[in-house]
């Protein structure tokens, strides 16, 4: 399986490195212990990939993950949506059994 990113998301995702003028950069999601469920997503933008992470490309970007985070990821999409309520990127991932009432956090 790998990570994909929906075309949204990576216009995005290259909007926002342009606004803050990043001209070589890569978006790192990784998994980390937190938020009430146990586990939480980190994502952002970084200038290059680390030696052991894993290299995703989709739509002219590049993810990278480390090699801890990968089992927790694996399948996962990274989208973006839009709503009344506001806006922001949803990552759909098929390995979360359950997550928490805000969303932030989940379980494998």
């Amino acid at each position: 399986m790998m990570i994909q990113v929906a075309q949204r998301a990576a216009e995005e995702l290259h909007r926002l490195a342009k606004e803050e003028n990043l001209e070589t950069y890569v978006l790192r999601l990784r998994v980390v212990p937190g938020g009430c469920s146990g586990l939480q997503y980190v994502m952002g933008f970084e200038e290059r990939e680390q030696e052991d992470d894993i290299v995703y490309e989709n739509h002219g970007l590049k993810v990278v993950i480390d090699p801890d985070s990968l089992p927790f990821l694996e399948g996962t999409t990274v989208d973006y949506e839009e709503s009344l309520l506001g806006s922001g990127f949803v990552l759909r991932n098929p390995n979360v059994k359950s997550s928490c009432g805000c969303g932030h956090s989940f379980t494998t």
